[in-house]
């Protein structure tokens, strides 16, 4: 007699319980990628806001263009990297929503990219509106991002980091520029910040 085909809920216990196992065996929980993406966030937008401040005599494009997109390039590689080894020996559903969930993070990104370049070249939005449409709408996409993985892995801190980065998208354009800076660093790297401590308090009680 044939197995029955897993209910939906069976199916996502299931691939729960497969990452648990896998983060455990190869010690790739999300602690150390969250905490490089809180270094990334927090001195590179941290670093940013500084160089709006009048007594800072460092120029905004230094932020723009060397500082944030080396810290975040960084921060992307040691994520593939750990992404990668945590998935060695894993088969079935498990592989298959982590390499879906990979997959939707750079086609989302490479959406909202194209999307904000664009409303950006129309040239009707001040370079204050451009800042607050481009951090805004980076924040919310995380938010959203992370808000889907706490659904898949049924995790709750996952979810609960994706509703706090949606929060802090709003927050960031409510403030208005360059306030918005601050709460990319404050919020949003001390939200990865917080959330990579928890984590790592989780991987040693197991």
């Amino acid at each position: 007699m044939e197995d029955e085909p897993m209910s939906a809920e069976e199916s996502l216990n299931l691939i729960a319980q497969q990452s648990r196992r896998n983060q455990r065996e190869f010690g790739g929980g999300p602690a150390r990628m969250l905490a490089a993406w809180a270094f990334a966030w927090i001195v590179g937008w941290g670093f940013t806001y500084l160089t709006t401040r009048s007594w800072v005599a460092v120029p905004g494009w230094v932020a723009g263009a060397i500082v944030v997109p080396v810290l975040f390039l960084g921060a992307m590689a040691y994520t593939t990297y750990a992404s990668i080894r945590t998935g060695r020996g894993i088969r079935g559903p498990s592989r298959t929503v982590g390499a879906m969930y990979g997959y939707g993070w750079a086609l989302a990104a490479l959406g909202l990219m194209v999307v904000d370049i664009r409303i950006t070249q129309f040239q009707v939005l001040s370079a204050d509106q451009v800042s607050l449409l481009w951090s805004g709408t980076w924040l919310l996409i995380t938010g959203v991002m992370y808000l889907a993985g706490g659904m898949v892995w049924q995790d709750k801190l996952m979810y609960g980091l994706g509703a706090w980065m949606i929060v802090s998208a709003a927050a960031s354009v409510l403030v208005g520029y360059p306030h918005n800076f601050l709460v990319l660093t404050v919020c949003g790297g001390g939200g990865f910040l917080l959330a990579s401590i928890v984590y790592f308090a989780r991987e040693k009680r197991r």
